[in-house]
């Protein structure tokens, strides 16, 4: 199952630094929490599924840079996006 339009435009506002705000890291690092969340409850139920695995471990990492970017050049950016999705740190 896939990010559905609704949600994705929901998660967009909700982390949108302004008006039409879609490639800002905070988004960015919001929607691919939203997939990974996604990804790990499908892996849980099909274990062996190797290829969405790899997906999300693809995922996983992207994600990583992001955040590492936006803690180099804004901290408090980067600690409110962890806070807000309570990411671990």
């Amino acid at each position: 199952m896939s990010l559905t339009k609704e949600r994705k435009t929901e998660i967009i506002k909700q982390f949108a630094r302004f008006d039409g705000d879609t490639g800002s890291p905070e988004v960015q690092i919001a929607v691919l929490t939203e997939r990974i969340q996604q990804l790990t409850n499908h892996l849980a139920q099909h274990k062996k599924d190797f290829a969405s695995r790899r997906g999300l471990l693809m995922l996983v990492n992207r994600r990583r840079r992001l955040l590492n970017y936006l803690r180099r050049t804004a901290p408090e950016r980067y600690q409110s996006i962890l806070e807000r999705l309570n990411l671990r740190k």
